[in-house]
């Protein structure tokens, strides 16, 4: 019953009294250590009182729970160092990440608690020692992939075509090789061995993703923007393609050029996720996203309706004519190819001069410029415009965010070997077997004494104001009144205040 308590306590919105009945109930809790504590208790989603603040983003009990958590180690004028306790906040040998909890979560202020003292610091050691070499020699390591994979697809076996040409547009000279006639030249054996590589890196890429959308789940895994969800979804495609591409190949089946084109788009378009280890270049990577699975998504639907039945208008209008003279509608997947570029305004409108077009072509091309070109194009750039807007003002926070999930991500599929743990033992303190993060504080008199001067003045004002209020109450009848008496009343309040307020300062001087 105590643990349910306190995990309401977390969820209140009056903050200072959820603080102060959190430290009776823990008051009469007699196992202040250990597993049988009331604050290490979890509910039925796994979260503890001290978890559920994160996800929740109170920061002010988050803040309140860091306060009983940290021991003053020294103190030398104005300078402070301070051990916090990492128990449930290092990400270290913990199943349920804090870090990654508020990264997941869906809830803004939960991102807050990244600026807070001693996450921020505790991200910061965790990126700069050991996160942003990693990432970027596996940026590095995946770019040499990348292009080990294109110089396979490049120099891929092909033959010349013997045989006849069944039509005129047929316009096709090599052909794919048979299994046999594939590996026979030193060049061959060559590529084989760049293709063992991009075959073994895609089984690794699946070993890896496979386990955490099993252990997060498959909506969450690929909904989170911060998650890197949509270059999750891009590489392990990635993956699927390479391996469909191996299966064609063994098997001698023609066609192969459809996943091996696939696979070079996306395994490319993937490089941009490594985007996110650099200041410069995360933000924009963010904006891509938002603007691809949030506007475009949208927009594509209204866009393939329009496709859709302008191009079946414009094959059937030109399939009567000679495609010898006007091509581009001559049957209807190239009809729907050529208004997409037009919808796009990638081309102009198709005309031959030399023969007469149908009259409906102009009547039906002059409609589709002005739904298309005019109002849909305009409405797609209004809304990217719009998202961008709202990206711009918390990119930087999502930024940080895409740091400390990538800094949890590489932790995590990292050897610990290679990844020792953040801290300093308790045991070098007297403090048994925690693990302590140390931060060095600045404390400036000064700036605490001006504090307290703003907060007398605040005090004085908020009386007069309620005094005001009262008075106010009194005479609401009477229009004139009352706005004389607001006038009075702002008049006697900067008086007494000031007044007042200068009192404050000549007793403390």
């Amino acid at each position: 019953i105590g643990n349910t308590v306190l995990h309401i306590l977390v969820l209140q919105p009056n903050k200072t009294f959820a603080c102060h009945m959190y430290s009776l109930i823990l008051s009469y809790d007699r196992k202040k250590e250990g597993p049988g504590s009331l604050e290490l208790i979890p509910n039925n989603e796994g979260l503890t009182p001290f978890k559920l603040a994160g996800v929740e983003g109170n920061t002010v009990m988050f803040q309140y729970l860091m306060q009983k958590r940290k021991h003053n180690l020294w103190s030398f004028g104005p300078l402070t160092t301070v051990l916090y306790d990492l128990t449930e906040i290092d990400s270290w040998a913990e199943d349920q990440s804090f870090l990654e909890l508020i990264v997941s979560t869906k809830k803004r202020e939960a991102r807050q608690i990244l600026d807070l003292t001693p996450v921020k610091e505790l991200v910061s050691l965790k990126w700069n020692m050991y996160g942003r070499p990693y990432f970027c020699f596996l940026a590095l390591f995946y770019i040499l992939y990348m292009v080990c994979f294109t110089m396979c697809c490049v120099y891929r076996p092909l033959k010349p075509r013997i045989g006849n040409k069944t039509s005129s547009r047929d316009n096709t000279i090599y052909i794919q090789k048979m299994l046999q006639e594939s590996y026979m030249t030193y060049e061959d054996e060559l590529r084989l061995v760049g293709e063992l590589i991009t075959v073994i890196g895609a089984v690794v890429i699946l070993i890896l993703e496979i386990p955490d959308i099993l252990r997060v789940g498959a909506a969450k895994y690929f909904g989170q923007t911060i998650l890197g969800g949509p270059f999750h979804i891009i590489v392990i495609t990635y993956a699927c393609m390479i391996l469909v591409t191996m299966v064609m190949r063994l098997t001698s089946t023609t066609g192969e050029v459809v996943p091996m084109s696939f696979a070079l788009v996306l395994g490319w378009c993937n490089v941009m996720y490594f985007a996110r280890g650099f200041q410069m270049l995360g933000p924009f990577t963010i904006m891509i996203q938002k603007m691809i699975f949030g506007d475009l998504m949208r927009f594509c639907w209204l866009m393939a309706v329009v496709i859709l039945g302008f191009a079946s208008a414009f094959y059937i209008i030109f399939q009567t004519e000679n495609p010898e003279n006007l091509g581009q509608f001559y049957n209807y997947p190239m009809s729907l190819f050529t208004t997409f570029e037009l919808f796009l305004t990638i081309i102009d409108g198709p005309a031959n001069y030399d023969v007469d077009l149908p009259f409906m072509y102009s009547v039906v091309y002059f409609a589709f410029a002005i739904i298309a070109t005019l109002l849909m194009l305009n409405l797609l750039i209004a809304m990217m415009g719009d998202t961008h807007w709202r990206v711009a003002h918390e990119r930087d926070e999502l930024w940080r965010a895409q740091v400390v999930a990538t800094t949890v991500m590489l932790e995590r599929k990292l050897p610990r070997c290679l990844w020792p743990r953040s801290g300093i033992c308790g045991r070098e303190y007297g403090l048994g077997d925690r693990w302590y993060l140390r931060v060095e504080d600045r404390v400036d008199p000064n700036k605490h004494k001006v504090m307290r001067y703003t907060e007398a003045f605040k005090a004085q004002d908020r009386d007069n104001y309620d005094k005001g209020l009262e008075k106010i109450e009194i005479n609401r009848n009477i229009l004139y009144k009352k706005e004389l008496s607001a006038l009075s009343l702002s008049r006697s309040t900067s008086r007494t205040s000031s007044h007042r307020g200068w009192e404050i300062l000549r007793r403390n001087t």
